[in-house]
């Protein structure tokens, strides 16, 4: 009883003192936040390249990266370890292609960066849009499970996660309105310094029931499986036929990429001061993902190896508790998971996890709606009214991101990922790199491939089997699906690419004709002047 007490209270004091933290570094930040320069782009000015790296890494790792990468290994082996390996490249992609064209002084939105570089302020509303459909899905997740997380630390019932997740929401918006780009970032540090270590602890405890042997722990790994020696070829996650190569390539391709391009990552970028800043943030920035992702394969293997795969389904069917789970079995001194020193200190870490990146999240959604939504003024007094519009923002995110996430707290948060992940991969790709190396690319392309590929991903999704027609879809009573794929990117994001490009072709032959008309209205307009 006394080991409940002590780990109970551990998980409050650890809890407590990550928040106190948390508010005192917002609390510090909001100092100068009267600007949109400080408010939005604070963080990258005042951190330093060791400080901007971690704050990007803090930023790119969700509790998508901890736990549904840590389920994959769990029941699908080598596909998990895939997801783990595509999480580590899209951040070396990010940061090796788009982290120094992305530097921009003044520039706080990719609304901002578009209309900037392709002289067109008509881009922001697409932008706008597309920001919006990227991470409302994403940060809806990110929330529930804050919420969950939350009632498991205080080891409250199911019941009360409703409550836990407006608690959640309400630290959310404090972070975002009060600590802005700055305090979020000094948030996304302290994560990552509460995160890693507690991956590594559970890492090693793994490992050392295994002498240290990743072989010895694969073996034992496969067979608590199931699936035998297919555990260690690719396949599993999706199946072994041709749809199933399909999906997993698509799923690759689709991770890769969004990841790469998260509108809340992409703010990160924009305040880095130079190309020595951005070199050096890029290896701050990768090397805590990578040695992360290394550790949530481990402990996904040992989830395998220690508990069983109908241990794990049993508890989530996507797995998404398994992290948690294999705390119990490497605290054996404990009656239960929430009974153990260890449960509470994950559990606390990945708390942070979700916070963090629900802050981080806002605060871009609320960016996009106050600057590439809202209408724009140029009159005297605009820059204080409008952080006082980001911070409503801010508020208004946070309430309606609270209310619809109530209605998901039993719902697969697959399909949501899915689509996050699918629009950010199929249209801000196209979008960037169209925009900063291809000649003529203009607003035309952007609408084009904005507008044309967003009901495409709808449309997939709803007929595919991650909706409806699989015991893990969001309809499992129902089937309805006759898109094979559970994940549309291997289709939208060619589509994506090829929108762009025939926007691009019609928007430059548009501006040929206007220029051959006003050519040929000047001289005429000159003969009649004359004439007169």
């Amino acid at each position: 009883m006394s080991g409940g007490f002590d780990a109970r209270s551990l998980a409050v004091v650890v809890f407590l003192g990550f928040v106190a933290v948390s508010l005192l570094l917002c609390g510090l930040a909001a100092a100068d936040q009267d600007d949109p320069e400080h408010f939005y782009a604070g963080g990258g000015a005042a951190l330093g390249p060791a400080g901007s790296g971690l704050a990007i890494a803090g930023d790119y790792l969700s509790a998508a990266t901890l736990l549904s990468t840590t389920g994959s290994v769990a029941l699908a082996g080598f596909d998990g370890v895939l997801f783990a390996v595509a999480t580590v490249a899209s951040l070396v992609l990010v940061m090796r292609v788009l982290a120094e064209p992305l530097r921009r002084a003044g520039v706080f939105t990719l609304g901002d960066f578009l209309a900037e570089r392709l002289g067109d302020p008509a881009v922001r509303r697409a932008l706008g849009v597309t920001v919006l459909v990227v991470l409302a899905p994403l940060l809806l997740v990110q929330l529930t499970t804050a919420g969950r997380v939350m009632a498991a630390v205080f080891g409250l019932p199911e019941g009360a996660v409703t409550a836990c997740t407006v608690a959640g929401g309400a630290l959310m918006v404090c972070y975002s309105a009060v600590g802005g780009m700055r305090g979020t970032g000094h948030i996304q540090i302290l994560k990552v310094v509460v995160v890693l270590p507690a991956v590594a602890l559970l890492a090693g405890l793994v490992l050392a029931r295994y002498g240290g042997n990743p072989f010895a722990l694969a073996a034992a790994a496969r067979d608590g499986s199931g699936a035998g020696a297919a555990y260690l070829r690719p396949g599993l996650q999706f199946g072994h036929g041709p749809a199933g190569i399909l999906d997993l390539i698509g799923f690759q391709l689709t991770l890769v990429l969004g990841a790469a391009c998260m509108p809340h990552l992409m703010m990160r970028l924009h305040p880095l001061r130079d190309r020595r800043t951005a070199r050096r943030a890029t290896v701050w920035a990768a090397v805590p993902v990578a040695l992360l992702c290394a550790g949530v394969v481990v402990v996904g293997l040992g989830a395998s190896a220690l508990l069983g795969h109908k241990t794990v389904r049993a508890a989530d069917p996507a797995g998404g508790t398994a992290l948690l789970l294999v705390t119990g079995a490497l605290d054996p001194g404990a009656a239960g998971p929430r009974d153990s020193p260890l449960f509470a200190f994950v559990a606390c870490a990945v708390f942070a996890t979700t916070l963090a990146a629900v802050a981080g999240i806002t605060l871009a959604v609320a960016s996009s709606l106050a600057r590439d939504l809202a209408p724009r003024t140029g009159s005297g007094g605009s820059a204080r009214r409008e952080i006082l519009r980001a911070r409503l923002a801010v508020v208004a995110t946070g309430a309606l991101a609270v209310w619809a996430s109530t209605y998901t707290h039993d719902r697969n948060p697959q399909v949501l990922l899915s689509l996050s992940f699918a629009a950010a991969a199929s249209v801000l790709p196209p979008v960037l790199l169209y925009a900063l190396f291809r000649p003529g690319f203009g607003a035309r392309g952007v609408r084009w491939t904005v507008y044309g590929t967003l009901p495409l991903i709808a449309v997939l999704m709803v007929f595919s089997p991650a909706f409806s027609g699989t015991p893990v879809a969001l309809l499992p009573a129902r089937d309805f699906h006759w898109f094979p794929l559970q994940t549309p990117g291997l289709v939208t994001i060619p589509a994506g690419f090829l929108l762009a490009h025939l926007g691009s072709r019609t928007g430059r032959r548009t501006r040929r004709r206007a220029a051959h008309a006003t050519a040929g209205e000047a001289p005429r307009s000159r003969t009649t002047f004359l004439a007169q």
